[in-house]
């Protein structure tokens, strides 16, 4: 089978002032295009190291991984990153934001009006063209994230990667944007790999969801189907069988399998 990611036998170690840190261990995976992929597992497992290696921003101790048929070796546009940190310039407004992500990538391909056309997508995707013209400082923490996936998508990447997005957020605003962002992916139709530490999060919006191992050394545990059909209702799947039993298996995995006592001895 081809896969439109796949990760071969990739590791990362670190030269640290303390010494040899080994982050990740054998890592194989394979990712279909359109797929919707959550990792989650432990503090120290390496989630967003894999992530980092996904997006070019490290480069693997050993192993390789591919994207679309190339090598990753850096990163590139068809690789959108979106942090927890939402990483707005304070002193631009939302749409010159997401303006700077559409001219590097269209800048000498199309005209002015055509980007700023993007820009107006990108904002209208995500419920934020009210604040077009607001600086950071004037929105709250929910509609910061909401800009910089609007930013991340208006350079139309075939993979969207998210490394905790909605994690410094309130309840309530974070079960509003996950529901959200079950619609934004549908639409856009790209590859997503999002790190989270939220079980319920990943039940609700993968169609995998990769179970790191405890570190050093991790690797991948375990690799859970999330059978449930799209569009995806949290209130209809509370109760739904098939959700509980994804929920239990990522619950018996981390805090039976992979919990305190098993992180201590490692």
């Amino acid at each position: 089978m081809t896969h439109f990611i796949d990760i071969h036998r990739a590791e990362m170690v670190f030269h640290t002032k303390k010494g040899r840190f080994h982050a990740l261990s054998d890592i194989n995976l394979g990712i279909a295009q359109g797929e919707f992929i959550t990792l989650i597992g432990h503090s120290g497992c390496g989630k967003s190291t894999l992530l980092n290696l996904i997006a070019g921003l490290l480069t693997p101790t050993q192993g390789g991984l591919i994207c679309d048929g190339r090598e990753i070796a850096g990163p590139g546009p068809e690789r959108a990153v979106v942090f927890q940190n939402h990483s707005l310039l304070p002193w631009l407004s939302c749409h010159d934001n997401v303006y700077l992500a559409v001219e590097r990538v269209f800048g000498g391909k199309e005209r002015k009006e055509q980007l700023k056309q993007r820009v107006h997508d990108a904002l209208a995707l995500v419920g934020m063209s009210h604040a077009t013209h607001k600086r950071p400082h004037e929105i709250s923490g929910g509609m910061k994230q909401r800009v910089g996936i609007a930013r991340a998508l208006a350079m139309e990447p075939k993979v969207l990667l998210m490394d905790e997005p909605f994690g410094a957020l309130d309840a309530l605003t974070r079960a509003h944007l996950q529901d959200e962002l079950l619609k934004i992916v549908a639409k856009a139709h790209c590859t997503v790999v999002m790190v989270t530490h939220d079980v319920d999060e990943a039940v609700l919006l993968s169609d995998r969801i990769v179970m790191m191992s405890n570190g050093p050394a991790a690797t991948i545990g375990e690799v859970l189907p999330v059978p449930l059909a799209r569009p995806r209702n949290r209130v209809a799947q509370a109760e739904d069988p098939t959700y509980m039993g994804c929920r239990k298996a990522v619950l018996d995995f981390l805090y039976t399998r992979h919990g305190v006592a098993d992180r201590q001895a490692a």
